[in-house]
């Protein structure tokens, strides 16, 4: 299991948010909410997760998310409900939908999963920030211009070593992973710096 995690357990069946908060508190820090009210007040820029049951009284589950999404906390919202999902799931903002019952291994598994997910989004982003560099010096100097500069053969040699020494996992379940991994090699294709230089 990864650790060091901030989780917020969020479901007022207080059985069900105990099991999974008892099981996920022995490698991360683990807060437990039985309202969607409770929740607000725990869920803040720490937080890396949020176990989210959708059907609550006062205020639930899709509005406690709204509300994530609203303030911009960057925290993964795994849902855990008992409501099968429907077409209105197009425009929640969640990263993973359980339907209950769900044991915690299923939910140490996801939460796994967001934490990976969460180190690769870096990796990712380092990638991307590197080859859109290149690939704007590449569009828009001339061939004599990149050859005669010493930022651009730095930037380039620190893409290709980087490009060389991350090593995404193959999870051919992980439909998100293999989305990113796509738009990588497409965006690594169309640069220059990819073919013969």
């Amino acid at each position: 299991m990864v650790a060091n995690a901030n989780i917020v357990v969020v479901d007022d069946d207080q059985k069900t948010a105990d099991a999974y908060a008892d099981h996920l508190s022995q490698s991360h820090s683990v807060e437990k909410a039985y309202s969607g009210e409770e929740a607000l007040e725990l869920i803040s820029d720490s937080t890396d997760i949020v176990l989210l049951d959708r059907r609550m009284p006062g205020i639930d589950g899709d509005e406690v998310l709204e509300r994530i999404r609203a303030q911009e906390l960057d925290c993964r919202v795994i849902m855990v409900t008992g409501v099968k999902p429907d077409t209105d799931l197009v425009d929640m903002q969640f990263d993973e939908y359980l339907v209950k019952p769900v044991n915690v291994d299923e939910i140490e598994e996801v939460v796994n999963r967001m934490l990976t997910r969460n180190e690769q989004d870096e990796q990712f982003m380092q990638m991307f920030a590197l080859a859109s560099k290149l690939t704007t010096l590449e569009t828009k100097l001339e061939q004599e211009q990149l050859e005669e500069s010493e930022e651009y053969a730095a930037l380039r040699e620190e893409f290709l070593e980087f490009q060389a020494n991350v090593e995404f996992p193959e999870d051919k379940d992980d439909q998100y992973l293999e989305s990113m991994l796509e738009k990588m090699e497409a965006l690594v294709a169309e640069a220059k710096f990819s073919s013969s230089r």
